[in-house]
């Protein structure tokens, strides 16, 4: 099987001797350049074309991720396997979307980076199991708020009908007031109900209580006059 070119990118010196050396006993890996900064990174992967850059999240002249971005717009061929101290979602996150293969932490043992360059070089990605499970909690409750989000959001005059429905108006009432058919309002209501998630006029009510004295400390006629008058 052909070598796998290797370039390294650290702004410390001694990291980056010290991943030639131990690199250089491995199978199959060779250690073709190296770099200590964003430009250099670009530069040296754009004149060598490796197969794996191995970078630092954190270089002198900015962020890893934006030479991970330079290096496969001029090189598609590379791959980017961060090789970090940094443990933090965002920059996990920035780096997945920045195109990189893969996401490492400094404290992997000789073995594991090896095979992660392996993986990496075959076309695969690799994910630090140590950031593994906070990252999915977090894509986990990221998605949970993003649908509690969106089933709660309600337009403005659905918002209007609620705020009706919380002063024990029935739907007939509703309808005068709002200028609508007691089938239209019927139709918001069952909307709104789906929305959220409650069954009788009471839970909505209570909703919406909740919701306004958050926002509006005073009471609910201040919010209900806003919504009136949108």
């Amino acid at each position: 099987m052909k070598p796998i070119k290797i370039v390294i990118v650290d702004d410390h010196e001694v990291t980056r001797v010290g991943l030639r050396t131990l690199l250089s006993r491995k199978d199959r890996i060779t250690v073709v350049g190296e770099g200590a900064s964003i430009k250099e990174a670009v530069e040296t992967a754009c004149r060598l074309h490796p197969d794996v850059v191995l970078m630092d999240v954190r270089l002198p002249d900015g962020n890893g991720v934006d030479a991970c971005r330079a290096i496969r717009d001029s090189c598609p061929a590379t791959r980017v396997l961060f090789l970090t101290s940094y443990q933090d979602d965002e920059a996990v996150l920035a780096a997945v979307i920045g195109g990189a293969a893969g996401y490492l932490l400094k404290h992997v043992n000789a073995d594991a980076l090896a095979q992660a360059i392996y993986a990496v070089a075959a076309g695969q990605s690799i994910l630090d199991p140590a950031i593994t499970q906070p990252l999915l909690t977090r894509i986990r409750l990221e998605k949970e708020a993003a649908s509690e989000s969106s089933r709660t959001t309600l337009s403005a005059q659905q918002q209007r009908v609620l705020a009706l429905v919380a002063e024990g108006k029935t739907n007939k009432e509703i309808g005068l007031s709002l200028d609508l058919s007691d089938k239209t309002v019927k139709n918001y209501v069952r909307f709104i109900f789906q929305k959220l998630k409650v069954t009788r006029r009471a839970q909505a009510a209570a909703y919406f209580t909740r919701d306004s004295f958050s926002e509006y400390p005073t009471g609910l006629q201040p919010l209900q006059e806003k919504i009136k008058n949108r």
